[in-house]
């Protein structure tokens, strides 16, 4: 998983080659919505999509974490089916349904059955590299080949690109700092339940921290945004928890409500743990900060694993969950 994580800054370059790559067949409507189905790492690439194009895409862009395509889905859509493995079962149900809407489908997968079926109805795919044995980890392909497929259908523009390019430069210039980041943010969640507050226009950097915590670290986590925490969990915040370390995932140029109501979210949190810490972005872009924040949050995961003497990689549970399935 280290050598995994290492290689994210250079995972965003070569998906920047394969996304300057993609061409789309004609459709015969044009594009009125866009829909994104996808699970685990690739459902997360989604929603890094929905956020990072929110300011340039005028089309209302959904993802969609289940076995069931919206019944708005019509042939006015531009529908993305993304499995890093190619078989994951509530993606290729979706797909399914999708072949009955006239949908413009794009798959995305380093091969298995929906990299078959593309090829098979003659639909456009996208195929990643191969060589990575978790799906998780391969953040940069799905978010950057999702972008990739929005630019060929011309919906955003060139300038997201060159934004993913800066930050796999920023990444690379502060590897080492952002590592000793990691140390020191894991050694802070060692023995506590994490619990992460970020602005809602970055929500999907709190999701991917919390899914790596579960993963690579096999903990427990939750997550929420501001300023809608302001209306219901922050009175949720009651009793002393000292089993409870809290990280504020934050950025300088948040909406400046948003960021007074942090600044006070903390100053209430505090009355009840004693950890409490902010972790700060670095970038000029949105797309910089979150990948910034994506890197450091690996790391941490990765870090805290080996303070808990657990294998990153090991996903047991799952494997047994999908065997169970498989028998009914």
């Amino acid at each position: 998983m280290n050598k995994m994580i290492a290689r994210f800054p250079e995972q965003l370059e070569e998906a920047l080659n394969i996304a300057a790559k993609i061409d789309l067949k004609k459709h015969d409507a044009p594009y009125r919505s866009v829909l994104i189905s996808g699970m685990g790492g690739s459902g997360i690439g989604g929603n890094f999509l929905q956020e990072f194009v929110r300011s340039y895409c005028k089309l209302p862009v959904f993802v969609s974490k289940g076995y069931q395509a919206p019944t708005w889905v019509n042939k006015y859509t531009l529908a993305i089916c993304s499995s890093y493995s190619g078989n994951t079962e509530e993606t290729l149900s979706t797909f399914h349904q999708l072949l009955e809407t006239g949908a413009k489908i794009v798959c995305i997968a380093s091969g298995g059955k929906l990299i078959e079926l593309a090829k098979a109805h003659g639909l456009d795919y996208v195929q990643l590299p191969t060589s990575w044995s978790s799906p998780r980890a391969c953040l940069g392909y799905s978010v950057v080949a999702q972008m990739g497929v929005l630019r060929a259908a011309k919906l955003i523009p060139l300038k997201l690109f060159t934004a993913v390019k800066s930050a796999q430069k920023l990444l690379a210039k502060d590897d080492a700092d952002i590592q000793k980041r990691a140390r020191n943010i894991a050694g802070f969640l060692v023995d506590k339940t994490p619990v992460l507050y970020i602005a809602d226009h970055m929500e999907a950097v709190a999701v991917r921290w919390r899914q790596q915590i579960n993963e690579n670290a096999k903990m427990l986590c939750w997550h929420h945004v501001v300023p809608e925490m302001n209306h219901n969990e922050l009175v949720g915040w009651r009793n002393n928890r000292p089993d409870v370390a809290v990280i504020w995932l934050r950025n300088r140029d948040d909406f400046q409500r948003t960021s007074i109501r942090m600044d006070i979210n903390k100053e209430i949190v505090e009355h009840f743990t004693g950890s409490s810490i902010e972790v700060w972005s670095k970038g000029k872009t949105q797309i910089e900060k979150a990948f910034y924040l994506v890197y450091l949050g690996d790391w941490a995961s990765y870090y805290l694993a080996d303070l808990r003497s657990v294998d990153p990689v090991e996903i047991k549970v799952i494997d047994y969950l999908k065997g169970e399935l498989a028998k009914v």
